[in-house]
């Protein structure tokens, strides 16, 4: 079941479609911001929150602008932002980075509007929607419950200290979820992340799953783990 919300994701001056949402069952008392990858839109995200969805938690899942992305030879397609390249070694597109990670600081604050604490609100998101997600839980000054990062690296990462963030989520509880087969995404980035990861944050808090025989993309007992995760983190307060 998806509907829409009042609030859009902008940026570049343009607008993209209004996020998929999967409504609460009963009052919404938490919620989690699902970003999809490059390409996608996150309606598909959204059926698949459903099926894992627990009664008092709002799943919202936005859509990227269309862009022409570099690695891509410039097609346009839905994209939080440019990639121009897949090694650890690529430029990386820092102003398009920083201006998406603005976005869904934005979209946290309107459901903090909303009447949900940011602390009761999960980040969530595969491949590139992923990346901007961790960058974001690491930038901003607005206290998260957790982040699922699946089949994702972690953008910009020369910019963060060597030791701990000061931020207020060193404490953020992350689950990183990677195909041992992934091709456009290789394990091996999965796994360098959670080690930057663990000198930025509580490396207590820093769990990374592996699944043997995926690929990049989901599968159902990654899905199990997510919605443990999320009802561990995000249980009812009612």
């Amino acid at each position: 079941m998806c509907g829409q919300s009042s609030w859009c994701m902008c940026h570049n001056n343009m607008s993209a479609p209004l996020p998929a949402i999967v409504p609460a069952i009963r009052k919404a008392t938490a919620a989690v911001i699902f970003l999809h990858g490059l390409g996608d839109t996150g309606h598909g995200w959204a059926e698949d929150l459903a099926g894992i969805r627990s009664a008092h938690i709002k799943y919202i899942c936005p859509h990227a602008l269309v862009m022409p992305v570099t690695l891509n030879m410039d097609v346009a397609m839905p994209s939080w932002f440019d990639i121009i390249g897949l090694s650890p070694d690529s430029h990386e597109d820092e102003t398009g980075i920083k201006q998406a990670a603005e976005s869904v600081k934005a979209l946290i604050g309107q459901e903090v509007k909303n009447g949900i604490p940011s602390n009761r609100i999960i980040l969530g998101e595969f491949s590139q929607g992923g990346a901007l997600s961790l960058y974001t839980s690491l930038t901003t000054q607005q206290k998260l419950a957790g982040v699922t990062a699946l089949s994702c690296w972690l953008p910009l990462w020369a910019s963060f200290p060597r030791g701990p963030i000061s931020g207020v989520n060193r404490d953020i509880s992350i689950l990183q979820c990677h195909g041992v087969l992934d091709p456009l995404v290789p394990l091996m980035f999965g796994s360098l992340t959670a080690e930057r990861l663990k000198t930025l944050v509580n490396l207590a808090n820093v769990t990374l799953k592996t699944y043997g025989g995926m690929i990049h993309s989901s599968c159902q007992q990654e899905m199990m783990d997510i919605k443990q995760f999320i009802d561990e983190l995000l249980t009812p307060v009612d």
